[in-house]
């Protein structure tokens, strides 16, 4: 039998320890200046809470039927959302989360030119045009027509709130009748600053599944979130601090997405 020697055995569970941890993904080191200091830790603390996270879904383990999902339309009047957003930002998020769910997702990319044909098919219920498109090769399989539309995106409440010391600082001068203890006390209070400020928006998406071949709609459902965006700062005697965040319009559309597709899954397949 071999024998090996001590260090060998070392540098071998080394590396067994290595691909373990290459194992669960990989790791990326953060070159920023402020890495490790209080404001990388709560700057980084709420992007956590905003970050992607996958969903169980209830039925993964059950085969979906083979779908295609359409550019959905962004209905809100919104200006902020237009510009950020158009159908084809929708119908990614949908693939990725359908697909997750275990649908047999035919992506857009695939289609090609075929794609304009299906979408004026079903915006115009024509059955006799998605029968014909429909023939066509792996499409034939197709059993449903998804489509997932923002319906609204608007700002419904603002609250704000604030602090300014320097009629309190004035007001301390006085009382103490210019005394070094009372500028001092005065300087203090008067360099007090402090802001707040808070917007919740309710942005909201109907899902529309249709049969594809007779361009029925066999089930619909709308669901509504909350955005809340914030900031505040405050500054004493030309020390400042501030914290901005929220999650944002590309986060509100995937969560969204994520909810239609569980309920999808959950109540459809």
């Amino acid at each position: 039998m071999k024998k090996f020697s001590p260090i060998t055995i070392a540098l071998a569970g080394l590396l067994t320890l290595s691909t373990a941890v290459r194992a669960e993904g990989p790791e990326f080191g953060n070159p920023s200046p402020t890495a490790g200091s209080s404001t990388s830790e709560k700057a980084n603390a709420a992007a956590d809470v905003a970050a992607y996270k996958e969903i169980e879904y209830k039925n993964k383990d059950k085969k979906g039927p083979a779908i295609i999902v359409l550019p959905g339309d962004v209905k809100s009047n919104n200006a902020n959302f237009m510009q950020k957003f158009g159908p084809n930002n929708i119908a990614d998020y949908a693939e990725l989360e359908l697909g997750n769910a275990n649908f047999k997702v035919l992506e857009r990319s695939g289609l090609g030119k075929v794609l304009n044909e299906i979408s004026l098919a079903y915006n115009l219920g024509d059955p006799k045009v998605a029968k014909k498109t429909m023939q066509i090769g792996k499409l034939k399989t197709t059993k449903w027509i998804i489509k997932f539309d923002i319906l609204k995106a608007e700002q419904i409440a603002e609250a704000k709130k604030g602090f300014d010391g320097r009629a309190v600082g004035g007001i301390i001068g006085a009382l103490f009748g210019g005394s070094t203890g009372g500028n001092v006390a005065g300087a203090v209070a008067g360099s007090v600053n402090t802001q707040e400020a808070t917007g919740v928006w309710l942005i909201g998406m109907r899902y529309k599944i249709i049969n594809a071949v007779t361009t029925e709609q066999e089930a619909t459902g709308y669901k509504e979130l909350k955005m809340e965006v914030g900031a505040k700062g405050s500054s004493v005697l030309g020390a400042s601090e501030q914290q901005s965040g929220g999650v944002g319009l590309d986060t509100m559309v995937q969560r969204l997405v994520q909810t239609a597709v569980w309920e999808i899954d959950s109540k459809y397949k």
